[in-house]
């Protein structure tokens, strides 16, 4: 019996040993949540369009590295890095200082652990895609280099690498490329330029907040999504999928999130309940107001905005109107990567600070249809470059699909809409509207109609309540 038991302790120790789960030093970047910035697009949200996430023509970065597709482009880094070294006069070894200073910094950027990459490929591959970005950009903001450019002067080429550039999977960290380019270029330009406007301005307290001058470059590229290029971008940028959602939102939002929408009338019902929708060019696109006149929540049955489609003369019964004021949302063959890739960025960084998911959502919620589309376009506040009003509808539908978003910073707008979809006065006041004072000339006709049915009922009460003359008739 006792060398039973030990046996099968012996045999139970073993097994035990066996189940013992080697747990390695460095468990990469789940230890550095605040310096992490660059993922993997989930699974989830990839399923839904995969090629939204994934780069075309170039590789930026170790998530698509050594990938066969990508190798054309690689000769075209290096004729970058040449002309890059050659133009400012620095050599390939005091630039890659620049890189090498930072590598732990860089790696911890990256959600996957990148130690898979030995450290002398992994600072080529940094070096390479940093100057052809910071080259690319340089190259951009001059006329005549733009023209030469291999890359530049091809329509198609130029438009398949700033697709690949705004890629969250395909991303260098921001501070790299600022480093390299302050490091590389230190009497450029654009500096040159930001010291003459603040010499010129003589009270301290005026000087307006200038981006710096590789900002401006990128700010430069990426011209047709930056609508406000005079605004100022916070500090903190971490790439350039993070720099491109902050083209989109004004900083007041942070100040407007409470919870998440669980209803929200469409863009139809809320015309037929009276609600105008308007462009405004002025406002970020996140930036969306209701605009009702609160006397109208004491006194609605003192709504007269209806007769400004008949008699459009009446400014003054304009402020009597509901208004959802929004900027234009342009809709073509791009957007659906571009605001793709942004809310993938916002579901792994800004959990709490989804501002383009809360957009998207409110704007799955007003299209429904063809008909809401129809109804945005009319009204310009969607320009739609598609063609199809089903296939926008089909698009902002889907980019709805597997986002998750706890709250909303539109929460009150849309309860505000909805109250005043709910409201009985405001449902009835729309029907006159739309059925009597469509235009001018239905409400022309509705008014001579009233006239002419109370002159009856007129003629009708002398005839039996009124003793007059028969002259009188």
């Amino acid at each position: 019996m006792p060398c039973q038991a030990a046996s099968h302790v012996q045999e139970n120790g073993l097994k035990c040993k066996e189940l013992v789960i080697d747990i390695p030093a460095d468990l990469g970047p789940a230890e550095w949540p605040e310096e992490c910035c660059i993922y993997r697009v989930p699974k989830k949200l990839r399923k839904v369009n995969k090629e939204a996430y994934t780069p075309k023509l170039i590789s930026i970065g170790p998530f698509h590295h050594r990938r066969q597709e990508y190798r054309d482009m690689q000769m075209q880094k290096v004729k970058y890095l040449r002309d890059f070294c050659e133009k400012t006069e620095k050599s390939q070894e005091d630039l890659a200082s620049i890189v090498k200073a930072k590598e732990e910094q860089i790696r911890r950027c990256y959600a996957e652990n990148s130690k898979l990459i030995r450290s002398i490929e992994f600072l080529k591959m940094i070096l390479l895609d940093g100057i052809f970005i910071i080259e690319l950009f340089r190259r951009n903001s001059e006329e005549e280099e733009r023209k030469k450019d291999y890359i530049l002067s091809k329509p198609w080429l130029r438009e398949g690498i700033q697709h690949d550039l705004l890629l969250l999977e395909n991303q260098l960290p921001y501070f790299v490329l600022e480093d390299i380019y302050n490091f590389a270029c230190p009497g450029s330009s654009s500096c040159n330029n930001n010291h003459k406007e603040v010499e010129q301005t003589k009270n301290p307290e005026e000087v307006p907040k200038q981006d710096t001058p590789f900002l401006k470059l990128c700010r430069t590229y990426f011209s047709k999504y930056d609508r406000h290029p005079d605004s100022s971008i916070d500090a903190g940028v971490k790439h350039l999928t993070d720099l491109l959602r902050c083209f989109f939102y004004p900083s007041d939002l942070k100040d407007k999130r409470k919870k998440a929408i669980d209803h929200q009338y469409s863009a139809t019902k809320l015309d037929e309940a009276g609600v105008k929708f308007k462009k405004d060019e002025k406002r970020h696109l996140l930036d969306i107001r209701f605009e009702k006149d609160p006397f109208l929540d004491y006194c609605p049955y003192l709504n007269c905005s209806w007769l400004l489609n008949c008699l459009p003369c009446f400014i003054c019964l304009e402020r009597m109107q509901v208004f959802l004021e929004l900027p234009a949302f342009e809709v073509g063959h791009e957007t659906d990567c571009v605001f793709r890739n942004i809310m993938a960025l916002e579901q792994c960084q800004y959990p709490t600070e989804a501002y383009i998911c809360n957009y998207i959502l409110l704007l799955d919620s007003l299209i429904n249809t063809a008909k809401d589309v129809d109804l945005l376009v009319e009204k310009k506040v969607i320009v739609n470059q598609l063609g199809s009003h089903e296939a926008v509808a089909r698009l902002v539908n889907k980019l709805g699909h597997q986002i998750l978003a706890e709250d909303s910073c539109y929460y009150e707008l849309s309860q505000n809409l909805n109250g005043h979809y709910e409201g009985f006065w405001n449902r009835n006041m729309a029907t006159l509207t739309t059925t009597y004072f469509r235009d001018i000339w239905r409400g022309t006709a509705t008014v001579v109609g009233i006239i002419f049915l109370l002159l009856t009922f007129w003629n009708i009460f002398l005839r039996h309540f009124v003793k007059m003359p028969r002259s009188w008739y």
